[in-house]
């Protein structure tokens, strides 16, 4: 006669304390041929299955006795066969249609059969309650144990992308995956700006490296989820509740936020038959709102988007809000081309003196660094030959520690300095100096984002534009006004290798050197905290790049 094995272990412990697949598969094997049993097949559920994967491999197994009119079922223990009542149900309904079906529950010497004795049957329907009870005081169990380590901080589940769990087994935190983390900040820098779909996320994303743990490419739904997973910013998401976890995070809940409003289509790009130059870039000076762009008769209008409500009813034309942008544009310039270079030199010369500075400094400290080990070296070895008291080693010790931390402490800051961003300094002032020559040779999204990385903010107060820089350029905003002022004088007498701008001191009559004005700006810029002042300052630099070389 035929039969079917279903083994089934649910927990890694099982597993270790003989309740193994392997050893139930044996265990049932070896029954089956002592009663003379043929079998037809082995349905097996692993630890690693979900609760709906296990019901459904319960289902496929009766499906299958039913479909071959297999009747014979072997299992170990009742709760290996089914541990709620619905499946219980199922079994009895199947052995009530036919009197030769039968169910063998090995370890518990149970057979069940559709004229089995009232006995065995309050047996069987014992064991399933007490199997139940079992599983649902241990999701109880489950629950306080995930609500206990949320309370503590720590996500009681796996991590996503980005993150690997650290640490023994039942102890594990999550971590930052150096690998892809710097491509997850990536990802939602990127769809933050407003300028990629999902689709062609999946597939910049792609080509940038970023993959799924087992190397497959993202699709556009595990996309989506990425991106509103507020685990990313610090949180851990529960049941629907937020929680504050300890874990490090990857990105900033203003960047995250950003990524929402996209995500959640309020500034998501659509496939639409224009796409305005200043649509989402300027606001009412107002209400706040933005301002919506329309065409009328091959003239294109901006107006507040809540022009019923607002009080400020003023229709502006696109092409006069463009010229008071470039005006914006030009008042970043130096007006003396002569002084322009000279700025120019003078800040690469800075740039260099930096980098020479943080070498010599690296430098010195490494060796500062093998004088401490020596010192230690020489100062266990005088310990050991009895030259020193212990007295004097304990406190030599402690000193030379201590200063040996320090130190490596210094080389580590000086390790991480990413030099990349006094470029960017240089960078951003060569783009200020050429913002209004590139703005007229660009193309409509170069122009955008020409836009969004030198204004913080724009506004329409009737016909007339409002704007603030972002900080790089109003600090270049300051220098530069105060040397296009009318007291700063170019001497011819001067040679161009020795060049340095004067400026009239119209109390004194005194000239001194413009060098200070442009020696500040340069200090305030080596000294922003551009992880602060800038959003995403990895991308910034690298379309600042990009604008300068497509129009070099």
């Amino acid at each position: 006669m035929k039969a079917v094995i279903y083994a089934r272990v649910s927990s890694r412990e099982q597993e270790e304390t003989g309740y193994s697949l392997p050893a139930q598969e044996k265990l049932l094997r070896e029954y089956a041929e002592r009663k003379g049993f043929e079998v037809a097949r082995i349905f097996s559920v692993s630890e690693s299955a979900s609760g709906k994967r296990q019901r459904e491999i319960f289902k496929e197994m009766l499906s299958f006795v039913k479909r071959n009119d297999i009747k014979i079922i072997l299992c170990e223990k009742v709760d290996r066969l089914t541990r709620n009542l619905k499946d219980a149900v199922l079994i009895d309904e199947w052995l009530e249609k036919d009197p030769e079906r039968q169910v063998h529950l090995v370890k518990d010497s149970l057979v069940l059969h559709k004229n089995s004795r009232s006995q065995e049957k309050l047996n069987w329907g014992i064991r399933v309650i007490l199997a139940k009870n079992y599983i649902e005081n241990l999701s109880e169990e489950i629950k306080k144990g995930q609500m206990e380590k949320i309370s503590q901080g720590w996500l009681p589940g796996v991590p996503p992308l980005g993150y690997k769990l650290v640490g023994s087994e039942g102890h594990k935190i999550p971590v930052i995956d150096e690998e892809k983390a710097p491509l997850i900040r990536k990802m939602f820098e990127l769809y933050a700006t407003g300028n990629y779909s999902l689709e062609k996320l999946v597939e910049v994303m792609w080509k940038e490296g970023l993959r799924t743990k087992k190397g497959n490419k993202l699709c556009k739904s595990r996309m989506a989820s990425l991106l509103s997973h507020p685990f990313y910013y610090g949180k851990i998401r529960w049941n629907g509740k937020l929680y504050d976890g300890k874990h490090q995070p990857i990105i900033s809940k203003e960047l995250f936020d950003r990524a929402q409003r996209v995500l959640n289509g309020k500034t998501t790009p659509k496939y639409r038959k224009h796409l305005w130059l200043f649509k989402g870039l300027i606001r009412c000076g107002e209400c706040k709102r933005l301002i919506t762009w329309e065409k009328h008769k091959g003239i294109v209008y901006g107006h507040c988007s809540q022009y019923r409500r607002c009080a400020q009813k003023t229709w502006v034309k696109e092409n006069e809000v463009e010229k008071q942008v470039l005006e914006a544009f030009g008042n970043l310039e130096i007006k003396n081309k002569r002084l322009m270079e000279w700025v120019h030199k003078a800040l690469k010369d800075s740039h260099r003196d930096e980098i020479a500075y943080r070498e010599a400094c690296l430098n010195e400290l490494k060796r500062r660094y093998e004088m401490i080990l020596n010192r230690l070296d020489r100062l266990y070895d005088d310990k050991l030959d009895g030259k020193i008291s212990e007295e004097f080693y304990e406190r030599k010790l402690k000193q030379y520690s201590k200063e040996k931390e320090e130190i490596e402490s210094a080389i580590k800051r000086h390790e991480r300095a990413n030099l990349k961003y006094y470029e960017l300094g240089l960078n951003l002032y060569e783009l200020s100096q050429r913002a209004k020559e590139i703005y007229l040779k660009a193309n409509l999204e170069e122009k955008r984002q020409l836009i969004r990385l030198v204004f913080k903010e724009l506004f329409l107060n009737g016909n007339k534009l409002a704007f603030t820089y972002t900080k790089p350029f109003e600090l270049i905003s300051k220098a530069v006004k105060e040397t296009n002022s009318s007291k700063i004088e170019i001497s011819p007498q001067i040679s161009s290798e020795k060049f340095e701008p004067l400026k009239m001191n119209s109390k004194t009559g005194v000239k001194s050197p413009v060098c200070p004005v442009w020696r500040r700006a340069w200090d305030d810029f080596r000294t922003l905290k551009w992880i602060d002042e800038i959003e995403c300052p990895e991308l910034i630099i690298k379309q600042v790049k990009q604008l300068l070389q497509a129009h070099s």
